[in-house]
């Protein structure tokens, strides 16, 4: 079951992103069309299959303009629904509603996106022992949400920041002189619980890294068959991360070489859409 982040958390993203719609005055059609009290009935259905994410982004973005309005949740996060199917029902104040209902659908859809694509890649290398991984490739203060749609999705979470673990890329290795030698400072620099993951872009750099020992190594780019010797190489000592290039028509391919994680960036930055249909009435 996907535990649900804590509202602590999500709020603050929320209230930002309705303070950013509502700009200096408010929503200003609601308060010249809609009479002060009224009320409304919303229903929120998705117009396609997909995974949930981001529920308590709606009830959260309504309750923060009418405290007092009546959220029905469908659905839980993590949850797969078809086309039609009714993911929220809320009754509210109508101008405080109107004032949430895109910053709500903006997020959900958002969300429920990417859970939808990242459920894609881990069927499509269902039976493979690769799990599928997002990047720090997000949307700048989305983060926390965006990593938790991919578990949604059910796929695992890479570094959340640059302060999880150390990941020596092909810049620190220049900059280092080598691979061995950026592992070495790097064991050197931190304790035992700091995990090191090293990026490596040929088998000469493979071997190398095997050398030094990290904790995982980052294969990028590399070919089916580069693939399929490094796993051979490694026999299993280090784990093996398959990285770059990869996409829905390859990942299976990659998955079969028998590397231990495949890490894709397409499931933040491109991921589309889903499609959530709102539908109201007069309460």
């Amino acid at each position: 079951m996907i535990r649900s982040l804590p509202d602590i958390l999500i709020e603050p993203i929320v209230r930002m992103a309705l303070a950013e719609d509502l700009g200096r005055r408010g929503d200003v059609t609601a308060q010249a069309c809609i009479p002060e009290g009224a009320r409304m009935r919303a229903v929120f259905a998705a117009r396609k299959a997909g995974v949930l994410a981001g529920i308590d982004c709606l009830r959260l973005a309504v309750l923060a303009m009418d405290p007092e309005a009546s959220i029905q949740l469908k659905l839980r996060d993590g949850d797969a629904f078809a086309a039609g199917a009714v993911l929220a029902e809320v009754e509210a104040d109508a101008r405080a509603f109107l004032a949430a209902e895109r910053t709500a659908l903006n997020l959900l859809g958002r969300l429920c996106g990417i859970a939808t694509l990242t459920r894609a890649y881990v069927e499509a290398v269902a039976g493979a022992k690769a799990r599928i991984a997002d990047t720090r490739k997000t949307t700048p203060g989305l983060r926390a949400l965006e990593k938790h749609a991919v578990l949604c999705g059910g796929g695992v979470n890479h570094r959340f920041g640059l302060d999880d673990a150390i990941l020596i890329k092909d810049n620190h290795v220049a900059v280092c002189g080598g691979v061995g030698e950026a592992v070495h400072r790097a064991r050197a620099a931190v304790g035992h619980l700091m995990k090191v993951e090293v990026e490596v872009d040929g088998l000469d750099q493979l071997d190398e890294a095997l050398a030094a020992g990290p904790d995982v190594i980052m294969l990028d780019n590399f070919t089916v068959p580069m693939l399929r010797e490094a796993v051979a190489r490694t026999a299993g000592r280090i784990s093996l991360e398959a990285s770059g290039g990869v996409n829905l028509a390859t990942v299976r391919g990659i998955a079969e070489t028998g590397v231990d994680v495949i890490s894709v960036g397409a499931l933040t930055h491109s991921a589309p859409a889903l499609d959530v249909g709102l539908d109201v009435s007069p309460a």
